[in-house]
C-alpha cells in the first residue's frame, strides 16, 4: 500500500511535516540543518516558465526546519499549479538529500493579485481573478455540522450514531471528523489504519455502514496537533477536497468545540445545509450552545435545531432517574432561540462503553432505547435536510458586527 500523509497542494497554511510522512530517512538526532543552506541547494532547481532557478526566481516564499523535518512553501499562480505539481516534488527529492534532513513537505501557494479586490466590486459574474473558489463536496446532498459551543457535550457521540443511524435507516451517509486538534473518530468506530490512496485523493475508510476520515487516520493516536490556525484550515480543506468522498445522500461533520477557524472554513467552502446544535441542560453549557447558535446565524447557516445529551439518567438496577444535569434546559432554550427542539438522549453506562469499544450504539445495540432515541434523531434530521434546496454556486457570506 502507498505510504501517505497529507500534502496540502494548494491551501494556505499547510500541515506540519511530522505529518507527511513522505520520506523519512530515520529518527537518530542530529544538528539540524539551516533554512540559508536549504535554500542554497534549492538553486539547482529550475523554473520551468523562467529558466531562472526558483530561488532568483522568487518562488521559495519560506522554508521552516524544526530536528530535522523540513517544510518548503513554494509561491505560485493558481493557473499554473498542476504544471507546477512536478517541481513540488523535485524540491522534496532536492532537500531529502540534504545532510540532517530527515522528512520533507513542500507545498503550493498561491497569493491573490493586489489589484483584486477592487475590480471584484465591478466583475460579478466574470470570472475575474478575485472569483470566489468552487465550493466543496459538490456531489453530497446535504452537509449536516454537528456542533457544541464547547466541549465535554458528547458531540462526537451524537454525531457518529447520528451518521450510523442515518446509514440505517437506507442513507448514503459519509462522516467527517473535522475535530483537528482532538480526532476521536478512530477510537469511536473502532478503525486505526491509514487509507488508500487512488489518483491523488484519500479513500475513506468504511466502518458501520458509513464512509469515515479523521486526521486521526493519519497520524498517533497520542500525537498533539500543534499547529496554528491556517495548519487548522488548510487540514480541513483537504480532508475535504482531497478525499474520495463520492455521491452522498449526506455528510455529518463533527466539528470541532468553540467559534474558530475549523467553522469558519466549512461555512465559507462547502454549502451547509444546516447545523446541529448539542447540549447538555445545564446553564453553564447552554451559553456556550447559544454562541454557537448565534455564530451559524452570522454565516447564514441554517440551524436545524437543539439536542439536549445527557438528559437525564436511569439507575441500572433500580430504575431511579436523576437529572444529574438538570433537564429540559436544551428544550427551554431552543424555544428561546427559536429554534427546534431536535429531542433528548440520556445518560447511559451503554453508550460510553460502545463508543469506547468502537462500536456506536446504534449499530451494536439497535434496538436499545438509545439507539431508538439516535434513530429518531436521525429520522427528523433527514426529514429536514431531504427538502432542503442547498446552492452550489456561492458560499455564505461572513457577516462581522
Amino acid at each position: 500500500m502507498r505510504h501517505i500523509g497529507l500534502d496540502m497542494g494548494m491551501r494556505r497554511g499547510a500541515y506540519p511535516p511530522a505529518v507527511s510522512g513522505l520520506q523519512g530517512k530515520g529518527s537518530t538526532a542530529m544538528v539540524d540543518a539551516t533554512p540559508n543552506a536549504l535554500r542554497d541547494a534549492l538553486r539547482q532547481v529550475k523554473d520551468p516558465f523562467s529558466s531562472r532557478d526558483i530561488v532568483s526566481a522568487g518562488l521559495v516564499e519560506d522554508i521552516q526546519v524544526r530536528g530535522g523535518l523540513v517544510q518548503a512553501t513554494l509561491i505560485t499562480d493558481r493557473t499554473k499549479a498542476a504544471s507546477m505539481e512536478p517541481l513540488r516534488r523535485e524540491v522534496e527529492a532536492v532537500l531529502m538529500r540534504q545532510p540532517n534532513v530527515t522528512n520533507v513537505t513542500a507545498i503550493l501557494t498561491a497569493h491573490k493579485p493586489p489589484a483584486a479586490p477592487a475590480p471584484a466590486q465591478h466583475a460579478h459574474g466574470h470570472g475575474g481573478p478575485a472569483a470566489k473558489p468552487a465550493l466543496l463536496l459538490p456531489e453530497v446532498k446535504a452537509i449536516v455540522a454537528v456542533a457544541s459551543g464547547k466541549g465535554g457535550v458528547g458531540k462526537s457521540t451524537v454525531a457518529v450514531n447520528l451518521a450510523v443511524s442515518l446509514a440505517r435507516q437506507g442513507h448514503k451517509v459519509g462522516l467527517l471528523d473535522a475535530d483537528i486538534y482532538g480526532p476521536s473518530l478512530p477510537r469511536m468506530v473502532g478503525l486505526n489504519r491509514k487509507p488508500d490512496v487512488r489518483n491523488d485523493k484519500m479513500i475513506p475508510l468504511q466502518a458501520w455502514g458509513i464512509s469515515c476520515m479523521s486526521i486521526g487516520f493519519l497520524v498517533d493516536e497520542e500525537t498533539p496537533m500543534i499547529w496554528r490556525g491556517p495548519m487548522v484550515m488548510g487540514a480541513l480543506e483537504q480532508m475535504m477536497g482531497q478525499v474520495e468522498w463520492g455521491a452522498l445522500d449526506v455528510l455529518v461533520v463533527d466539528m470541532p468545540p468553540g467559534t474558530g477557524d475549523a467553522q469558519l472554513t466549512m461555512a465559507q467552502r462547502v454549502a451547509l445545509t444546516g447545523a446541529v446544535i448539542v447540549s447538555t441542560p445545564q446553564d453553564i453549557a447552554l451559553i456556550d450552545a447559544r454562541r454557537g447558535v448565534r455564530m451559524f446565524e452570522k454565516t447564514n447557516v441554517p440551524v436545524l435545531g437543539l439536542v439536549e445529551n445527557m438528559s437525564f439518567y436511569c439507575c441500572p438496577n433500580c430504575g431511579h432517574r436523576a437529572d444529574i444535569f438538570g433537564h429540559g434546559g436544551a428544550k427551554t432554550e431552543a424555544a428561546r432561540l427559536g429554534a427546534e427542539f431536535l429531542g433528548e438522549i440520556p445518560l447511559l453506562l451503554e453508550i460510553r462503553t460502545a463508543s469506547d469499544e468502537g462500536t456506536p450504539i446504534s449499530a451494536s445495540s439497535p434496538d436499545s432505547d438509545a439507539a431508538k432515541a439516535y434513530g429518531a434523531l436521525a429520522a427528523r434530521v433527514w426529514e429536514k435536510v431531504s427538502g432542503a434546496a442547498v446552492s452550489r454556486s456561492s458560499g455564505p457570506r461572513i457577516v462581522i458586527d
